[in-house]
């Protein structure tokens, strides 16, 4: 059989459309067998990697969600509503060369009069609010367990046996690193002394004839790291570091049972007091960049000559500072959805999630709240390699599987290579709780003080997939929060082939195994099925 269903299925929803008017200039996708289209072999130029997220499968054979085929062939120039997504997320650098045209202002706050103008409860909420207060780092939810000194809790022994696994695992990390960052400053040192310069290339350094053991042992260290996607040394040398500076804050704040980040005053486990932290969404450091990578995935301003482009145009993005580093605590997280909810959203981001939630119903009890209120809530799949269906993974919405929510939609990442690679190692999956896949390694974004980086995760992906809930709801805002997701689930790419799971070689299933809908999100397609489904 040489076509896919999905895009047959596209290919009709287009022949029905074409005596629709208004209709008639989408396109199907072409009918071809993606399974037995040429693996892309080559590496990706630098255009593609800035942009991998955003590419058609068929035409580019990467794996991509064919949103700049959307754009130029559905969309156009057409006029759409503005939509409101939150982000609930660490902070947002609202300033941002390529966000500050698309951020949510609350017109009905005075900004900075001290006062509630809009009476929603919460003082000075111009772009959104911040429920961590002046706070960022903070202890994982075991270690919170631990710290409570609470023996009687049913996950206390759980909870201790994974902190002594985690503990000795980082501390001999750190041990590594320091090491192998001793190693690559030892080998940038030999070589810029050979070139009398900082600013070699590796191109100069695969040229180096040398007997001298101290620079033939740089040149091997150095092509090594060229050979796993380094482009020089100080690119090498900026992974370890930042590889250390994770490190240390997983040993002095994550696990450190003595730590208490909670700085705003509030008692996490009292959800009477609803109304605390502040209205400033903004980074309290420049390292605190996950919240302005995720947002400009979604909404970037597109086209305008600078940094990257996001999913989708006619957004406003709402920042709700939740996620600090180290453990979200459910009540901020439950008060963020409900926030959002209330302030206008209609899609809602979240890109976070732990193992252990002690007021997992608090969250729960949110997302069947946004649900309710016509609300699509995405959320990230979590990166620890594991079937989630068997793993506790929260927040999700679902109680003895039954679930609360027909909105909430769990996202799984894609690698930017098609064939049996293509799930990103460290995703997490599940033929029952995990719904979809989408970009979500290796992808460019904006980051704090207007600049760009690459991050990778299920955190990436999750954004990507709002981005297309946003343009759904923004050219065809008669469809439900509900009919949103299940359009996302069925206008998909369904992938046929067998993939390797979690990064074990050893553990090779079909893709329709290991994700609910058997598809990787697809805007292009997303966008036909909606136009049908609306008319």
């Amino acid at each position: 059989m040489k076509t896919i269903k999905t895009l047959l299925l596209s290919a009709f929803v287009a022949l029905l459309l074409s005596g629709c008017g208004g209709t008639a200039n989408i396109l199907s996708t072409p009918l071809e067998n993606i399974d037995n289209s040429p693996l892309k072999v080559s590496e990706l130029t630098e255009k593609e990697k800035h942009n991998w997220g955003h590419l058609d499968l068929v035409k580019d054979t990467i794996p991509g969600m064919s949103v700049d085929k959307a754009y130029a062939e559905i969309i156009k120039n057409k006029k759409g509503n503005t939509v409101i997504v939150a982000v609930i997320d660490s902070g947002i650098d609202i300033d941002h060369e390529d966000l500050d045209d698309v951020i949510w202002t609350n017109k009905g706050e005075i900004p900075n009069n001290g006062k509630d103008d809009d009476n929603n409860g919460y003082i000075d909420d111009v772009h959104g609010w911040n429920f961590l207060g002046d706070g960022y780092d903070e202890q994982l939810e075991y270690v919170r367990i631990l710290a409570s000194g609470d023996t009687k809790n049913p996950d206390y022994a759980k909870a201790e046996a994974l902190y002594n696994e985690e503990y000795e695992k980082w501390l001999g990390r750190k041990t590594q690193y320091d090491q192998i960052y001793q190693q690559i400053k030892s080998t940038d040192d030999v070589l810029t002394k050979h070139f009398g310069k900082k600013d070699y290339t590796k191109e100069e350094v695969k040229a180096i004839k040398t007997e001298d053991q101290a620079l033939l042992q740089a040149t091997q260290v150095a092509n090594y790291m060229f050979s796993n996607g380094m482009d020089s040394m100080a690119d090498a040398l900026k992974e370890i570091s930042d590889g250390l500076e994770s490190i240390n804050d997983r040993l002095n704040f994550n696990l450190n049972k003595n730590f208490n980040g909670r700085v705003n005053g509030d008692d996490p486990n009292n959800m009477n007091n609803k109304f605390y932290g502040n209205g400033n969404v903004k980074p309290v450091k420049k390292s605190e960049s996950h919240g302005t990578h995720v947002a400009g995935i979604i909404a970037a301003e597109r086209n305008n000559g600078k940094g990257a482009n996001g999913v989708a145009n006619n957004v406003k993005i709402m920042s709700v500072r939740t996620v600090p580093n180290g453990d979200e605590y459910d009540k901020d997280v439950a008060l963020a959805i409900r926030y959002a909810v209330d302030n206008g959203a209609k899609v809602i981001n979240g890109s976070f999630g732990k193992s252990f939630s002690p007021h997992s119903d608090w969250v729960r009890d949110a997302i069947k709240y946004a649900s309710d209120k016509d609300v699509v809530f995405v959320h990230a799949a979590g990166n620890d390699s594991e079937n989630v269906d068997v793993a506790n993974n929260f927040p999700d919405d679902n109680v003895n599987g039954v679930e609360v929510s027909n909105s909430y939609i769990r996202v799984g990442a894609l690698e930017p290579k098609y064939g049996s690679n293509i799930i990103a190692s460290f995703s997490n999956y599940g033929k029952q709780n995990v719904d979809v896949f989408a970009p979500g390694a290796k992808v460019y974004s904006t980051t704090p003080e207007n600049e760009y980086d690459t991050k990778g995760g299920t955190s990436m992906a999750a954004p990507a997939v709002a981005g297309v809930a946003a343009l759904i709801r923004s050219y065809y805002p008669k469809l439900s929060a509900a009919q949103v997701k299940q359009i996302i689930m069925d206008s998909g790419l369904t992938i046929k082939t067998k993939v390797v799971v979690g990064g074990d070689t050893s553990n090779v299933k079909p893709f329709a195994d290991i994700v609910k809908s058997g598809k990787i999100v697809n805007a292009y397609n997303a966008l036909i099925m909606a136009a049908q489904t609306s008319m």
